[in-house]
C-alpha cells in the first residue's frame, strides 16, 4: 500500500479497493483503452491494490504511438525538403522512424517547430507565406477538432501554404479490431474519458452488444480508474454487458454536438494502419475532397512516392502485443535493455502516454510477476 500516500483521496481510493476486493469472485482481464489512464495505474500502484484474479491490460491508447512508421517517415522527408516548415506536437519528435526521428531531422538542419496548438501552427504559416507549412496532425478523436477547424479557417484566410499530414485515429474500430482477434483475452473495457467528452458514448453501445462485453467511460484520476473498475467488475460478475458512464462531470451520452460537426466537414473515416497492429478498416480520418488542398500526402504525393515502399516494423519491436494486450512491457525480451527511453526501438517507450514509458519511468527495468 506504499503508494496510496501519494493520493490526495487516500481514504477513497482504499475503500473503492477494499469494494473491488469484495465484488471479485472469478478471475477477469480487463483493458483501459487510454494511455493516460495506463499512467495513472502504473504511477500509483493501482494493479497492486486489486485482487490477483483481476488482471489489467494495456489497449492501443496513444495516438502517438499507434503512428505507423511510413508517416513518421514520410514527416521526416518532408521536413527535410527545402522550404518545408514541419509543425509537431513535442511529444512525435522522438518517435522512430526507419530512417531516424524529427529530433535528429531537426538536429542535422531540417525546420521543425514545437506547436502547442493549431492555431500556433497558422500563426507560422502567416508569418511565413513563402515556405511550406505542413503540420503533422496526431491524435484520437480528442485533437480531430482544433486540427478541423484550423484547416476551415486556413481556407477562410485563404493561406495557400498550409496543409496537414493527418494521422488521426478512430478508438472504436481499434476496440472492435482487438475483441475479434483469436488472440483476444480482453472481458470488458474502460473507455477514454477525454475522447467521450467530444464523441459521447452512443457509439459504444453497439460494441457492447455485437462482442457482449461491458465498456465503462472511466476519467484519469486514481479515484476515477479504481472506481470504472469497480463497475466493471460488477457487470462482469452480475453478466451484464452495458455501456455505463463514470466521467459524468466530463463526458455526456451525446458528446460535443459542434465539434463533431466540424470534424465531420473536415474528415471523413478512412482505413489506417496501426503501429505494431496492421490495417483496421475505417479506424483513421482523412481530409475530404472539398478541402483537398490542404492534405499534404495530396500536395507532396509525388515527393513522397519517390521514397518507395514504406518501410518495416522493427522485429524486436513487440509494442503491436503491448498495445493488443497481449504483453506487459517489461516482458518484452528488450525492454530496458535494447529499448530505452534513450535507444527507442518504438514509439510506446519515448511517448508520455507510452505504456512503455510508464513502466519504465515508474518501475524501472523490474519484470512483471503475470
Amino acid at each position: 500500500m506504499k503508494y496510496v500516500d501519494e493520493f490526495r483521496d487516500r481514504a477513497a481510493v482504499t475503500a473503492l479497493a477494499e469494494r473491488i476486493k469484495a465484488i471479485v469472485r472469478r478471475p477477469w482481464t480487463i483493458m483501459e483503452v487510454c494511455g493516460g489512464q495506463t499512467h495513472s495505474i502504473v504511477r500509483f500502484g493501482l494493479d497492486s491494490l486489486l485482487p490477483k484474479d483481476l488482471t489489467l491490460v494495456h489497449g492501443p491508447g496513444c495516438p502517438v504511438c499507434v503512428t505507423p512508421i511510413g508517416l513518421i517517415d514520410d514527416a521526416v522527408r518532408l521536413a527535410r525538403q527545402p522550404g518545408v516548415i514541419l509543425c509537431s506536437f513535442g511529444d512525435m519528435l522522438r518517435v522512430p522512424g526507419s530512417q531516424g526521428d524529427l529530433f535528429g531531422a531537426k538536429a542535422t538542419g531540417a525546420d521543425v517547430r514545437i506547436v502547442y496548438s493549431p492555431l500556433d501552427a497558422l500563426d507560422v504559416a502567416r508569418a511565413n507565406p513563402d515556405r511550406e507549412v505542413i503540420c503533422f496532425a496526431v491524435g484520437f478523436e480528442t485533437t480531430a477538432p482544433p486540427w478541423a477547424m484550423a484547416v476551415v479557417q486556413a481556407k477562410a484566410s485563404k493561406l495557400t501554404n498550409f496543409s496537414l499530414l493527418v494521422a488521426h485515429v478512430l478508438v472504436p474500430p481499434a476496440m472492435e479490431a482487438i475483441l475479434s482477434s483469436p488472440q483476444n483475452r480482453v472481458q470488458g473495457f474502460l473507455a477514454a474519458g477525454h475522447v467521450c467528452t467530444v464523441m459521447g458514448y452512443e457509439e459504444y453501445d453497439a460494441v457492447a452488444a455485437r462482442y457482449r462485453v461491458p465498456i465503462v467511460v472511466t476519467g484519469f484520476e486514481p479515484v476515477d480508474v479504481l472506481e470504472g473498475i469497480a463497475m466493471l467488475v460488477s457487470q462482469l460478475e452480475e453478466g451484464r454487458t452495458e455501456v455505463e458512464n463514470q466521467y459524468v462531470r466530463s463526458v455526456s451520452r451525446e458528446g460535443n454536438r459542434q465539434a463533431q460537426a466540424i470534424v465531420d466537414e473536415v474528415f471523413e473515416p478512412a482505413p489506417r494502419v496501426w503501429r505494431g497492429i496492421g490495417e483496421i478498416p475505417r479506424s483513421g480520418l482523412r481530409i475530404r475532397s472539398a478541402y483537398a488542398e490542404f492534405d499534404a500526402t495530396a500536395r507532396f504525393r509525388e515527393v513522397l512516392a519517390s521514397f518507395g515502399p514504406a518501410a518495416q516494423e522493427d522485429p524486436e519491436c513487440q509494442s503491436g502485443l503491448v498495445l493488443q494486450g497481449l504483453l506487459k512491457p517489461p516482458d518484452c525480451p528488450a525492454f530496458g535493455v535494447k529499448c530505452t527511453p534513450e535507444r527507442p526501438l518504438g514509439a510506446p517507450m519515448v511517448s508520455s502516454e507510452g505504456a512503455c514509458s510508464a513502466y519504465y519511468r515508474y518501475r524501472g527495468t523490474v519484470r512483471s510477476e503475470g
